[in-house]
C-alpha cells in the first residue's frame, strides 16, 4: 500500500505521526511536494500511488490521468473545489472529502473577528501598546452590537453556529442559502433572505459558501455598491468567493467598514502584494479558523480512515464519498 500525502513546500516537513498511527506498519508514506515549476516530477511521483491524501494542493485532470493504480483521493477538508471530482468519477477513482470536523471552531473564529472590528480591537491595542496612549474614544462611533443585523451567505452547519453565537449579543439574523427552503431557515430563528436583501440589509455579513462556479467571485464591486450599510465583510470560508482588488476598492471608497478574512484567494499568498495587508480595519488571519488541538488530529484522521474504508470496498463506511464511486452498486 503506498500512499502520497500531497503538500506544498510550507508544509511538506509536517509530522505525519497521526497518518502513521491509522495505516498498518507496512504501508508506504511519501510526502510529494507540489509547485508548477515541478508538476511532471510530482506527477511521476504520485503515478503508482493506491490513495492521495492532499490538503489544499489542485489535483488536476492532468494529475489524475498520471494516476494509474490510484483509488481514492482523500481531502484533508470540507470543501474539495481544488479536486476534479467530476474527472476522478470517470476514472474510477473516490474522492473523500471531510464531512464535518470543524464546525465550532471555524464559528467562533467568526465571531471572534465581527466582534474584533465592531469593538475596534485593532486600534485600541494599537493606541495602548504602539502609541502609549489612554483613551476611550480611539476608537470614536462604536456601534452598539444588540440590535445590529447580521447577513450570513451559506446557512449550512457553520453558518447555523454563527447565528446561534450571534443571537446571543441580540443581533438580527438574515440567512441567504438558495439550497434551504426558507421555512427550515426560519424554523431556527433567522429570516430568509435574497442574495439582494442580503446586501443591502446587513450591517455585518458573513460568508460560509462552499466555493462552486456559480458563487466564485461573488463578492465583487457590483455587490459591494448594494451594499446600503457599509457592512463588514467577514470570510472564513473560501478565498475565491471574495475578488480582492474589488475589496480593496470597496474598502477605499467606504462601501465596506472593515473586513476580517481568514482566507485569500491563494493559499499561498504573497503578502508583499496584498492590497489588504496594513489596513486598520481589516483583519487577516493564516487560514486557521478550524485550528484546535482536537481539529489537528481530526483533519488528519478521518482522511486517512477514509483512504482505508476505500481500498477495502467499503465506500459507504468512509466519511463522505463526493463523487458517489463505489456507492452505487
Amino acid at each position: 500500500m503506498k500512499i502520497i500525502i500531497a503538500e506544498y513546500p510550507e508544509s511538506a516537513d509536517r509530522s505525519l505521526d497521526i497518518e502513521r498511527a491509522v495505516f498498518p506498519e507496512d504501508a508506504v508514506l511519501e510526502v510529494a511536494v507540489y509547485t508548477e515549476e515541478r508538476e511532471e516530477e510530482f506527477i511521476r511521483q504520485c503515478r503508482d500511488a493506491d490513495a492521495i491524501l492532499v490538503g489544499y494542493v489542485a489535483i488536476t485532470g492532468k494529475i489524475i490521468d498520471g494516476l494509474e493504480r490510484c483509488r481514492v483521493i482523500s481531502i484533508q477538508s470540507t470543501g474539495y473545489n481544488y479536486v476534479d471530482v467530476d474527472h476522478a468519477r470517470e476514472k474510477g477513482i473516490a474522492v473523500c472529502a471531510i464531512g464535518e470536523y470543524c464546525t465550532q471552531e471555524v464559528a467562533d473564529h467568526a465571531v471572534m473577528l465581527m466582534l474584533a472590528l465592531l469593538r475596534g480591537l485593532k486600534i485600541y491595542d494599537r493606541s495602548v501598546q504602539k502609541d502609549r496612549e489612554w483613551i476611550y474614544d480611539a476608537k470614536p462611533g462604536l456601534p452598539r452590537i444588540q440590535g445590529l443585523r447580521l447577513g450570513i451567505a451559506g446557512y449550512g452547519k457553520i453558518g447555523k453556529a454563527v447565528a446561534r453565537r450571534a443571537m446571543s449579543f441580540g443581533m438580527e439574523i438574515l440567512a441567504y442559502d438558495p439550497y434551504i427552503p426558507a421555512e427550515d431557515i426560519e424554523k431556527t430563528g433567522a429570516r430568509a433572505a435574497t442574495w439582494e436583501e442580503l446586501l443591502e440589509q446587513s450591517d455585518v455579513i458573513t460568508n460560509h459558501m462552499n466555493l462552486t462556479e456559480e458563487n466564485k467571485g461573488m463578492f465583487c464591486m457590483e455587490a459591494f455598491r448594494k451594499m446600503k450599510r457599509s457592512p463588514i465583510l467577514l470570510n472564513v470560508a473560501r478565498g475565491g468567493s471574495i475578488i480582492e482588488a474589488d475589496l480593496a476598492e470597496a474598502l477605499d471608497q467606504g462601501l465596506i467598514a472593515g473586513a476580517g478574512l481568514d482566507v485569500l484567494a491563494s493559499e499561498t499568498p504573497d503578502l508583499s502584494d496584498c492590497p489588504l495587508m496594513g489596513r486598520e480595519n481589516v483583519i487577516l488571519t493564516p487560514h486557521c479558523a478550524f485550528y484546535s488541538q482536537e481539529t489537528e488530529r481530526l483533519l488528519y484522521e478521518i482522511p486517512a480512515k477514509n483512504v482505508l474504508c476505500c481500498l477495502a470496498g467499503e465506500h459507504k463506511a468512509a466519511n463522505r464519498v463526493v463523487n458517489r464511486v463505489g456507492l452505487e452498486d
